[in-house]
């Protein structure tokens, strides 16, 4: 376990420890490797997975790290303040391409700079967010990819209402220091309770501490359940999210797989592998002399529901059997 996280240490560079970690990127500079400049939300250890899939889509597109491409990674730990002295700093050092890991960093990026360019994943619509002109034609210097998340909230509503229909009080889980796209969040949520005809409590979280406030305000309210909001925040720590579902017996949606697998009641959304793969493969091509300009930004099209029987009978729930036919996934 300890050479597991050493192993990691020495793959990934945490934003602390950024500075000493340059001269590696300069020398590759030297030797005419190109650089990529990784923005990240949280922290490496909570984004292995997804940095997996990136890094298989750079492989498609024929480099690997440390061969003939050096990543090096800038980590917010959370503190979405930090990304426009965190993208300054990339562009300072000139690095090939920035990879904007969420629409705060991408926005920081584009705000940094117009000459490099910048690859981002956004669970957003990010002509809405102002990263680029349209979706075919990006313009500028960013593309990227688009899940869709935050369109999804108004859906992920209308499951929890099917599943609970006698219910007239919900609640929904939002991260307040990302405003650009909690506000989003907000009025797409507020516009589906109105229309299912239910109330709708909105709690915060800015961070991992607040979970346990979150979940004893939902058994005191008492809300029939809660809808997670896409957000870095909530994805990076799906298992505690599920884990505090499950002990205080609030059915729970959110948008990965991973939570319904980690205990979690529901889930609809989009793979978020198959995402981060196409960002790599995207940064690849850019590398290989492709313009951000010419590469439309494509949308998350495989959208799933997975259902967790076994957290359902725990919690004394019955699925209807027309939500269960909808189901991709039943987890036994």
């Amino acid at each position: 376990m300890r050479g597991e996280r050493l192993r990691r240490r020495e793959f990934i560079t945490v934003l602390s420890a950024s500075a000493a970690a340059w001269p590696l990127a300069a020398r590759a500079q030297q030797q005419g490797m190109p650089v990529i400049g990784y923005l990240g939300p949280l922290t490496p250890d909570l984004w292995s997975t997804r940095l997996r899939a990136f890094h298989q889509g750079l492989g498609d597109a024929g480099y690997v790290d440390g061969r003939n491409v050096a990543v090096e990674y800038l980590w917010a730990e959370g503190q979405y303040d930090r990304f426009p002295a965190m993208a300054a700093d990339l562009v300072r050092r000139q690095v090939s391409v920035i990879v904007a890991d969420s629409t705060p960093p991408a926005l920081a990026a584009k705000a940094a700079t117009s000459t490099i360019p910048i690859v981002f994943y956004s669970g957003a619509d990010p002509v809405a967010a102002g990263l680029v002109a349209s979706l075919n034609r990006p313009g500028g210097n960013l593309t990227g990819v688009t899940g869709l998340n935050v369109e999804l909230e108004p859906k992920r509503l209308e499951l929890l209402r099917e599943l609970v229909p006698t219910t007239t009080l919900v609640a929904g889980l939002i991260n307040p220091t990302n405003p650009t796209v909690a506000e989003t969040q907000l009025k797409s949520m507020q516009a589906a309770a109105r229309t299912l005809g239910l109330q709708l409590h909105f709690l915060y979280a800015s961070n991992e501490h607040d979970f346990d406030t979150v979940f004893a305000t939902l058994v005191q309210l008492p809300a029939a359940g809660v809808v997670i909001a896409g957000d870095n925040l909530f994805n990076g720590h799906f298992e505690q999210l599920a884990a505090l579902a499950l002990r205080h017996a609030v059915p729970a949606i959110s948008q990965y797989r991973e939570f319904a697998a980690a205990g979690g009641l529901m889930s609809y959304g989009g793979s978020f592998a198959a995402s981060y793969r196409l960002v790599g493969a995207y940064t690849g091509r850019i590398l290989g002399g492709e313009k951000p300009a010419d590469l439309p930004v494509p949308q998350q099209t495989r959208i799933e529901l997975i259902i967790n029987m076994k957290t359902a009978k725990a919690l004394g729930l019955t699925f209807p059997i027309t939500l269960l036919g909808r189901a991709d996934e039943v987890i036994e």
